[in-house]
């Protein structure tokens, strides 16, 4: 298996009401979050990588205007669980976050390798669902994020 690259992307899918799609994970029961995924390759492009995720986990493809690359990554611990998808002395990850607003009336096709089912949820609801605590900061960020898109 190919060793992960420890460069990821976050992306908060929202509709216009900031209702938020959650995925739960086909590897852990009731672990909920938003798209996420590591690079494909070193130099891949942001962005690209957001559009790919979000395309490979719920079959959705939006244009550019849709997204709202915050300019914004955080740093943290990789579980314990998951560090055997990475090289040997790796221990923290950067994620990079981005919004897509996409309309939640989409049909969601998830891979079932990755993800076991979905929900639409109003955003404060979706940040006391997910598991991870830099996916429950971006969601409570949403709706200031998606007010002033210049952020």
């Amino acid at each position: 298996m190919k060793k992960k690259i420890p460069k990821s992307v976050l992306v908060i899918a929202h509709d216009k009401d900031l209702n938020v799609l959650l995925l739960e994970r086909a590897d852990h029961k009731n672990f909920w979050q938003s798209i996420t995924g590591s690079l494909d390759f070193a130099e891949e492009n942001l962005l690209d990588a957001a559009k790919r995720e979000l395309e490979e986990e719920t079959g959705i493809k939006t244009d550019n205007e849709n997204w709202l690359d915050w300019n914004l990554s955080r740093r943290f611990k990789i579980f314990s669980h998951w560090k055997h998808r990475y090289d040997e002395n790796i221990n923290f990850n950067t994620e990079h976050i981005f919004s897509v607003c996409v309309d939640s009336k989409n049909k969601i096709i998830l891979s079932p390798r990755e993800h076991v089912n979905f929900t639409w949820i109003f955003w404060r609801e979706a940040a006391d669902k997910c598991f991870s605590w830099t996916n429950v900061l971006a969601i409570k960020e949403l709706p200031i994020r998606y007010q002033d898109k210049s952020i």
